[in-house]
């Protein structure tokens, strides 16, 4: 498997996730937890707990406890996001794909795939294309390739492919690309 450091985060421009900036504008202090009672607090944790679970993922030589924080973390971020009322779809989907993705880093095949799913599934159900379901597909692909299941691992890659012609912004795409190349045991044939 390709080091941590090889994980990125889809775009952060897309509203999968909220910067600093606009945690502190929403009434939250980075790092810190929201102020409960309002829909921009939940907006905020869950774009913090997004936050947070990415940099454990980043985290070299993570401990039992950051990998337990991490799993919780990413649940938790779903969660808030599927509170928020003008959540989308797609906010859904991130979450459910960040959650497949830390399953995938922790090598815990059966969650990953589950919410690999997920994503593909959000993604259909709501008209979604472009890059949330590429990378559902690449979420597919890498929770597959955990096991290993070369077979199937190579089918969702395809479909990653296939679905990346529809990705509108070459920066979207390019991501999407050099998250293929880290899919575990699986070399380049593309």
């Amino acid at each position: 498997m390709a080091g941590r450091s090889a994980l990125r985060r889809p775009r952060e421009g897309n509203d999968a996730i909220m910067s600093q900036q606009e945690a502190a504008s929403a009434g939250a202090t980075p790092g810190g937890p929201a102020a409960p009672g309002t829909v921009s607090d939940e907006r905020s944790l869950a774009a913090q707990l997004f936050n947070e679970t990415w940099r454990l993922m980043e985290r070299e030589g993570r401990s039992q406890e950051d990998d337990d924080r991490m799993i919780h973390t990413a649940h938790a971020s779903r969660y808030h996001w599927g509170q928020v009322p003008a959540a989308a779809p797609a906010h859904l989907a991130r979450g459910e794909w960040q959650v497949s993705r830390v399953y995938a880093v922790l090598r815990r095949s059966e969650p990953a795939i589950y919410h690999a799913q997920r994503v593909v599934d959000i993604c259909l159900a709501n008209g979604i294309g472009d890059w949330d379901l590429a990378f559902g597909y690449e979420a597919l692909a890498r929770a597959f390739a955990v096991i290993p299941d070369a077979g199937a691992a190579r089918k969702w890659t395809d479909k990653a492919l296939a679905a990346a012609d529809s990705i509108a912004a070459d920066e979207d795409r390019d991501l999407l690309l050099a998250d293929l190349e880290t899919v575990p045991h699986q070399p380049r044939y593309w």
